[in-house]
C-alpha cells in the first residue's frame, strides 16, 4: 500500500470508529445508562479495540513508508 491508500484507510476506519462510539453513546442516553458506564462500554468494546489496533498498525506503516522516502 502506498501512503495515499494508508491515509484513506485510516480516515475510513477512524470515521467508522467515531460513528460506532457515537451510536453507543446515543443508545446509552436513550436507555438512561450513566455516562461512566457508557464510556466503559466503549473502552471494553471488542470491535472498537480492533479498530484502534488497525489504526495503530496503519500509523506504523505510514511512519515506516514516510521514513523510507527520506
Amino acid at each position: 500500500m502506498d501512503n495515499k491508500d494508508l491515509t484513506l484507510s485510516k480516515k475510513l476506519i477512524l470515521n467508522y470508529k467515531e460513528r460506532l462510539e457515537a451510536e453507543i453513546i446515543k443508545r446509552s442516553k436513550k436507555l438512561r445508562i450513566p455516562e461512566n458506564i457508557s464510556e466503559n462500554i466503549i473502552t471494553s468494546n471488542g470491535e472498537i479495540k480492533e479498530l484502534k489496533k488497525a489504526l495503530e498498525e496503519i500509523e506504523g506503516q505510514t511512519l515506516h513508508t514516510h521514513h523510507e522516502g527520506e
